[in-house]
């Protein structure tokens, strides 16, 4: 950007720094400075962050503005610095975003800035920054969830993003079980309650074996609500808002924990 950039308040630039000393390394911040043509002002001893942090409050009171401030945040935000791990870009500009959004700055996916409504709130600052990743790592969503349907996220792809991740369960399961079916065939199969493969618990019980059984229905429900209308129906048909998305891929989420706690039953060490 090449007009001057009204300086930002110091709690702005602690938040940035916070951020940014999440996507370096302590011996790349001084490199990156120097790139920058800004002289660092804390010890190297001293936190990422608050080097950061020191630094750029001290750029900006000698040059009165912030252009020294976004010239670091884009050279650290180089897309090509993550290449590999797009989905920490995606969290990190996410974060920058919401802070940004106060001062008319919003951090685009090339890694350059450009001028937007200022925000008033922090709603409105949430909204500015949506990021589908960054609201299902605030509900603690398991790693499998991820791991499904990273691009999708990234894209903030609703349809898909529920779809991978559903197609995920099965592959889960199929690979705990050694099984190749699908659906509810894999699902009786799996968690049979008289020869299971996988088991939720002892089986011993009524209650133990109730809930068995209720997962099974659970995850047969799943499927026949979103992963079945998702798989036969065109996108601009199966319309999806992201508060559904978000509460699906939670959904998928506890199935994911569920099957951490299960046990490989003799019956599947056999089949093995």
């Amino acid at each position: 950007m090449g007009s001057t950039i009204p300086s930002f308040p110091t709690s702005a630039i602690e938040q940035i720094a916070r951020v940014l000393g999440e996507a370096v390394t302590g011996a790349e911040i001084g490199p990156l400075l120097t790139q920058c043509k800004i002289v660092e002002q804390e010890a190297e001893s001293s936190t990422k962050w608050r080097r950061i942090r020191s630094t750029l409050v001290a750029q900006q009171l000698s040059d009165h503005c912030a252009n020294a401030v976004c010239r670091f945040i884009m050279v650290v935000m180089d897309p090509v610095r993550f290449v590999g791990n797009p989905e920490f870009f995606e969290a990190s500009r996410s974060d920058l975003n919401k802070v940004l959004s106060f001062y008319g700055l919003s951090l685009g996916k090339h890694g350059r800035f450009s001028q937007i409504p200022k925000a008033a709130t922090l709603e409105e600052a949430e909204e500015k920054a949506k990021s589908l990743r960054y609201k299902l790592q605030g509900r603690e969503v398991h790693a499998e969830v991820l791991k499904y349907c990273r691009s999708e996220l990234i894209q903030n792809n609703y349809f898909h993003a529920v779809l991978e991740a559903a197609k995920g369960i099965t592959e889960r399961i199929r690979s705990m079980t050694g099984l190749s079916t699908d659906g509810a065939t894999l699902f009786d199969e799996a968690f049979s309650i008289n020869q299971p493969l996988l088991a939720l618990n002892r089986l011993e019980l009524e209650s133990e074996q109730s809930e068995q059984k209720g997962f099974v229905n659970l995850l047969k429900g799943i499927f026949g609500a979103f992963r079945n209308p998702h798989a036969h129906a065109p996108k601009i048909v199966w319309k999806l808002e992201e508060r559904d998305a978000i509460d699906l891929l939670t959904m998928v989420s506890y199935v994911h924990r569920k099957l951490d706690t299960c046990v490989r039953t003799p019956y599947s060490v056999r089949r093995q």
